[in-house]
């Protein structure tokens, strides 16, 4: 779990295949953390973020944390949760489809493994 209040939850998403976002934060220096928390923390508590240039929609109920220079995909799940699916060093003008595919199938994923209950683990 990355940043909980009581509006919003974000969470990193749990991958069995490959290298989770959470474990590419933990690489982020001091710096680069306090970014994307600032935006997590302003989304937990707003709810929304109006500036384009820190949070973007794009498209397929993807969107984008956009702490500079980094990205975060996720999307927006039932009962107030963001998934935080991948991160990634933004490098070119237009994001990598490869990115945004690994987004969605992120969310087809989580989707599947909550129906099974299958994703978080029991108590």
């Amino acid at each position: 779990m990355c940043y909980v209040l009581d509006t919003i939850v974000c969470d990193f998403y749990k991958s069995v295949v490959y290298i989770t976002p959470y474990q590419q934060f933990l690489d982020l220096t001091d710096d680069r953390k306090r970014k994307v928390m600032s935006l997590f923390r302003l989304m937990a508590t707003h709810a929304k973020i109006h500036d384009e240039t820190k949070f973007r929609y794009e498209g397929d109920n993807i969107y984008a944390f956009k702490p500079q220079p980094d990205r975060y995909l996720c999307f927006f799940f039932k009962g107030k949760k963001i998934i935080v699916t991948n991160a990634f060093e933004k490098r070119t003008q237009k994001m990598r489809e490869q990115e945004k595919d690994r987004a969605l199938k992120a969310y087809n994923d989580y989707e599947m493994r909550i129906a099974q209950g299958m994703y978080y683990e029991k108590e």
